[in-house]
């Protein structure tokens, strides 16, 4: 196919809110260079992570393309590509840079051929959330059956699978959630009990949570808020027990005395997703165990919206809202 020189894409020039997400006709398609391969974008993901780069709590350099992930095909390949058994015309995800346009050259080790039982809106819709769960259950803390499970923000893109792998796995999980609409959802998954920190009595979700485990605590928390949370975390969690910190949705956490872990001989962790698969094997490890959860049906997807290239700036509005369920997409392609 013959491959244009310029595109559409969402272009952050300076850090700010969803109003510097600039659409752009005319940005460069780029070309591949040694060990990458373009793909011609389908569907791209939208992450949390994509707006801490925009408003610089991550710095990365500008002009820039934001979004870490995306399904395609493959339409040109670099140099010394081999050894990945990439070809052109293949249907692949990826997880790179530069996910909101409708091409993308990205590195080939990051690149992966998509099963056919899997379609491009439940690949993406899971991929960096569900390689990230599973890092985050496996290695981080490695869950066993019987355990108490504190989740937070269990009804968004991570949370929404998240709960459902610990069920698979065997956890007790008690879910947070803002709202009755998302407590409900959390609940169809399978959740043991659901808290809605909106609620009144959901405010002194510590003391719930406390109440639920009998005063011991939970073996592990899963935080994702950050800011609003840290401290109730720390609270409810069991001695030598394990705190897990992997966003940062509300703020970052401000600087934490270690001996606040003291008391309880507590284990905490910052992981990153690409710690985890910094190897071939370790990627396509993981890859693998997600998309035989997905065709099992052991994972089901929840898609929150299809928003068009030209919508990526109401997307970002609605993420940072908390007005979403599950995981917003981008159709690239018109």
């Amino acid at each position: 196919m013959s491959i244009p020189a310029t595109q559409r894409a969402v272009v952050v020039e300076e850090i700010g809110g969803p109003e510097v997400l600039q659409l752009k006709s005319d940005w460069a398609v780029p070309q591949p260079t040694e060990g990458q391969v373009l793909v011609k974008n389908e569907i791209s993901g939208i992450n949390y992570i994509d707006t801490y780069f925009r408003t610089g709590l991550y710095p990365s350099p500008k002009p820039e393309v934001l979004g870490r992930e995306a399904a395609g095909t493959v339409v040109a390949l670099g140099p010394k590509t081999e050894e990945f058994n990439l070809k052109v015309g293949d249907r692949v995800i990826w997880l790179a840079n530069a996910g909101y346009a409708e091409y993308s050259a990205v590195p080939a080790a990051k690149t992966l051929k998509l099963p056919d039982t899997v379609s491009y809106e439940d690949a993406t819709a899971s991929f960096m959330s569900g390689l990230t769960v599973l890092a985050l259950a496996r290695e981080t803390y490695t869950v066993q059956p019987g355990d108490w499970v504190l989740l937070h923000a269990a009804a968004g893109g991570a949370g929404f699978l998240m709960t459902q792998l610990l069920k698979h796995l065997g956890a007790k999980v008690i879910g947070t959630a803002g709202g009755p609409e998302k407590v409900e959802l959390v609940k169809s998954l399978g959740a043991d009990h659901v808290i809605d920190y909106r609620s009144e009595e959901g405010k002194d979700w510590v003391k719930t949570v406390m109440d639920i485990t009998g005063g011991r605590g939970v073996d592990v928390v899963y935080d994702s808020v950050g800011k609003d949370t840290w401290e109730g975390s720390l609270a409810v969690v069991k001695r030598k027990g394990t705190i897990v910190w992997f966003g940062n949705s509300s703020g970052p956490i401000p600087p934490l005395p270690l001996n606040r872990l003291a008391p309880k001989c507590v284990k905490i962790a910052r992981p990153t997703l690409f710690g985890y698969i910094a190897t071939r094997e370790e990627f396509e490890g993981y890859a693998d165990e997600l998309f035989s959860l997905l065709t099992s049906g052991a994972l089901k997807v929840k898609i929150h919206g299809l928003y068009s290239l030209s919508d990526v700036k109401q997307a970002h509005i609605d993420l940072e809202g908390r007005k979403t369920t599950g995981k917003i997409l981008i159709k690239v392609s018109e």
